[in-house]
């Protein structure tokens, strides 16, 4: 079986690291292929979940992985990071912003906020640096080594905004040897997706990668608004991203890694569609088109971002130490503008539609000035003994200024209003982590963490849509924690580990200012802590070639922060609730039934309840049955209710059966996710439900190799059954909502040179 004897095995089982759901990719580097020319079956798999690079067996935390080829798949029809939700168990991934704010959930914890100043629990760490705000984290995911996904809260060695989990992002770094890689695909919408990356020796001690990334689609939606009608007006995108390393290993003890990257995007704007829910279910409307919209501001429905940043990584063998230090920039502007209501007119004007529009909506948001520094050092000891341990100092500050913006929509799409934000965050924290070999089977692990936060806010609405008078307001918060973790991993039998944990985390205080446009009241949310217990096993049998990872857990929320947005007024505020409490359990499976058959299967359940009978929020600003009991106000109880976008199950299954042909191999793939019902919004109603949302893709191709060179060709579909389900709504002034993306068909010339 070629693919097993001309590509690296260790590689592309990181697809299937615990839970990574579909991993079935099952051929990665040429290069290796003398490394592991007669190894069929599941090998062992190497990840830095905690800041050193060990054996996934030997880690007692939940944690996934995805390797290049996995990566190319899910995103092979030029989808985003998105593309990564309910493909490994417990992560979920949406955006109500399109392809630019991203937001990440993970056991069901997560922020449905779609403010710029909004945080998450789950933090995203690209290449050794933590991306704070939720538009750096749409950075694009090209010429990666591995991606990692980390459940549970991360207090110790990542700090603040990671109770739920991290996401962690690993590109290829530069070695001595040369490759190169060159994929060129092209699919509906007619979308091309050109992906280039070299890398090799420049001297004997300087080494350098350069990797682009260039996406584009044309428009396909028309617009049929009387007045506005166009063909292919939205839809579209180009995208273009590059990344610069340099290695410099001057000695065996000391390296420097220099990272440079970019991004330049422009896209339409999520594009809203009023009225496409039946009143009284959650089924689209039985005349919705995919390929349709009635808009009256599409000519004006717009995304730009512009991303930079660079890092230093150095690196000092100290003999029984090693010192690391990470220093990161980034910065960031974008500019956004949508039509909110969905549709085209008003119930004031002659026309309007497509049902019921109360009064036009056109807002948008504008960050024109974004920057974060971050620091860490940290010193690790280097295989001691029956001791090991790694401390160190994290420096976080960032500062940025955001715009909110609302635009007269029957006035041509004249600025109309505006609210001034400016925010600077500043945080620190020193850590340490300890590893007891307590004897060859029994190894105890426990960290603390101390961190400092503070942000200080400062609002000013300049122009009201409504002729309010300006005004200014300030706010600030600050608090301290202590986070951390204690774990115990158990050598069972050469077969299977099992291991147990328990650790807390903590998300650092929020504030809120997008109602300054309507209202002269920011609002705040204090820290919320994460208490978790988990158990589980990590087990490879079968001489090699069956896993089975599985884990439990428990956790308990403590003022939770949540967002109350929408309602009558279209408000935004923060709270805390009480807590929160979520249980469930994961499993990942990986077989190879035969050489030329591997099979992986996966599922979870994440159960999560809200527990404060006193907190109540606005429901429905126009046209929803609200489920939720009612207080005398008028408002939504949510105790008891499950968290937003948290599906209870989440399920992938995948195959991938290979043919040896001549001097190359072909192979059919298909993968299959699924995630079930979900709540849009803190409140319950009939209309703004997701229901159960299944999707499938299919890849055939040939791979065949040459001396010093692999080449593949495919043909490729996502979503094949075209399943058309809500994966969102606005709640605002009508059943506005939007759905997930459409079925995709393509083809792909990959080849790579060593």
């Amino acid at each position: 079986m070629n693919v097993f004897k001309k590509t690296s095995l260790a590689l592309c089982v990181n697809a299937a690291i615990l839970a990574s759901a579909a991993g079935v990719s099952t051929s990665a580097l040429a290069e290796e292929s003398a490394k592991n020319a007669d190894v069929v079956g599941v090998e062992v798999i190497e990840v830095t979940a905690r800041k050193r690079t060990e054996n996934i067996k030997e880690v007692p935390i939940s944690v996934s992985a995805l390797t290049p080829k996995k990566l190319e798949v899910l995103g092979s029809s030029g989808m985003d990071v998105r593309a990564l939700s309910a493909k490994v168990p417990s992560l979920l991934i949406e955006s109500s912003f399109g392809r630019t704010f991203p937001r990440f959930y993970i056991r069901g914890l997560g922020n449905t906020d779609f403010d710029l100043l909004a945080s998450q629990p789950v933090s995203l760490i690209y290449d050794d640096v933590v991306l704070e705000n939720a538009l750096t984290k749409g950075m694009p995911m090209f010429d990666i080594e591995r991606v990692e996904v980390l459940r549970g809260p991360q207090g110790t060695l990542f700090g603040r905004n990671t109770p739920a989990g991290i996401v962690k992002v690993q590109s290829k770094k530069p070695t001595q040897d040369f490759d190169a890689s060159v994929s060129a695909s092209y699919g509906s919408f007619d979308t091309t997706d050109l992906r280039v990356a070299v890398g090799g020796s420049l001297t004997d001690t300087l080494s350098a990668r350069v990797a682009l990334l260039q996406q584009d689609r044309d428009d396909w939606i028309d617009n049929k608004a009387p007045g506005f009608e166009a063909e292919d007006q939205l839809g579209g995108y180009s995208e273009t991203a590059g990344r610069l390393q340099l290695l410099w290993e001057p000695s065996d003890e000391f390296s420097a890694l220099f990272n440079y990257h970019f991004r330049d995007a422009e896209a339409d704007a999520r594009v809203f569609r009023a009225n496409i829910i039946k009143p009284g279910t959650n089924e689209l409307v039985d005349d919705f088109d995919r390929e349709t919209v009635f808009h009256d501001a599409a000519s004006r429905n717009n995304q730009t971002v512009d991303m930079k940043g660079a890092s230093l990584r150095l690196e000092y063998d100290m003999g029984d130490h090693t010192l690391t230090s990470v220093t990161g920039y980034e910065s960031a502007e974008m500019f956004s503008v949508g039509d909110i209501d969905g549709g085209y007119g008003a119930s004031f004007l002659p026309e309007m539609g497509p049902g019921f529009i109360p009064f036009p909506s056109e807002t948008g948001a504008r960050m024109p000035d974004h920057k974060q520094i971050t620091q860490e050092i940290r010193i690790a000891s280097n295989d001691l003994g029956k001791f090991d341990y790694q401390f160190g100092y994290f420096l976080f500050d960032e500062d940025l200024t955001i715009n909110n913006l609302s635009f007269d929509t029957l006035g041509g799409g004249a600025q109309n209003g505006i609210a001034i934000q400016k925010m600077e965050t500043s945080a620190w924290a020193v850590f340490a982590s300890l590893d007891y070999e307590v004897s060859d089977k029994l190894t105890i692990n426990g960290g603390l963490r101390y961190s400092d936060d503070k942000r200080d806010w400062d609002g000013e609405l300049v122009q009201s849509p409504f002729g309010a008078p300006s005004f200014t307001e300030s706010n600030n918060v600050q608090d301290s924690q202590v986070s951390g973790d204690l774990s115990a991993s158990y050598k069972l039998n050469d077969e299977t580990n099992v291991y147990a944990r328990l650790a807390r985390g903590y998300r650092a205080p929020s504030i809120q200012g997008r109602s300054l446009l309507f209202s002269a009241n920011s609002t705040t949310a204090d820290s919320e802590t994460v208490d978790s217990v988990e158990t589980g096993f990590k087990s490879v049998f079968l001489e090699n070639t069956a896993r089975v990872d599985g884990s439990v857990y428990y956790y308990v929320v403590n003022d939770q922060q949540l967002t109350a947005v929408g309602g009558t007024g279209n408000v935004a505020s923060l709270l805390n609730a009480d807590k929160s409490v979520g249980y469930g359990f994961e499993l990942d499976s990986e077989y190879f039934v035969t050489d030329d058959l591997v099979l992986t299967a996966s599922v979870s359940y994440n159960h999560t309840e809200l527990q404060d009978k006193n907190v109540a929020v606005p429901g429905c600003g126009g046209g929803c049955t609200v489920t939720s009991p009612l207080n005398g106000d008028g408002l939504a109880l949510i105790d008891g209710n499950s968290l937003p976008q948290s599906p209870e199950w989440i399920s992938n299954f995948a195959a991938r059966w290979t043919k040896e042909i001549a001097d190359g191999e072909l192979y059919i793939y298909t993968d299959w996710s699924y995630r079930s019902e979900v709540n849009f919004f803190l409140y319950e109603s009939t209309e703004f439900t997701g229901d159960g949302l299944l999707e499938g893709g299919i890849r055939v191709g040939y791979e065949w190799y040459t001396d010093g060179a692999e080449y593949e060709v495919a043909v490729f579909g996502r979503n094949i059954t075209d399943e058309e389900q809500l994966t969102g709504a606005i709640d605002f002034n009508n059943l506005t909502g939007y759905v997930n993306e459409p079925r995709f068909w393509g083809v792909e010339f990959k080849a790579n040179f060593f």
